[in-house]
């Protein structure tokens, strides 16, 4: 069992991805509503794995990636985007992400992605 992370800024997606997290047998240990409060709450909770969405507010995915990975090298990020930009994209995974999940998604991709990466 895994202690995630989740930063997004729609209460809705938030809301999902807490019921897959569960589903799947970790613990939610936070939910953050932008780019700021994740960074905040990165050190504090020490999470297993971050559910980072690339568009929010104060600071976007990008910079949330730099600086937790400044923190913190060996952080695990999934990215998830509903944009189509893979310039974007291909900066946040060099940038340290380990993978992303486009939107929408479903249920078992996302459980499946969680797994995987959780044993790298």
């Amino acid at each position: 069992m895994a202690s995630i992370l989740i930063a997004d800024d729609s209460d809705a997606i938030r809301l999902v991805l807490r019921d897959i997290v569960e589903i799947g047998k970790h613990t939610v240990v936070g939910e953050a509503i932008d780019g700021a409060d994740t960074i905040e709450q990165y050190p504090q909770l020490k999470p297993d794995l971050v559910l980072l969405d690339l568009a929010m507010p104060k600071k976007d995915g990008l910079t949330v990636i730099h600086e937790i990975m400044k923190m913190d090298p060996k952080a695990k990020i999934i990215l998830i985007t509903a944009a189509d930009n893979i310039k974007i994209i291909d900066k946040c995974l060099e940038g340290g992400a380990k993978t992303y999940i486009a939107k929408p998604f479903e249920f078992e991709q996302v459980l499946k992605i969680i797994d995987k990466i959780l044993k790298k």
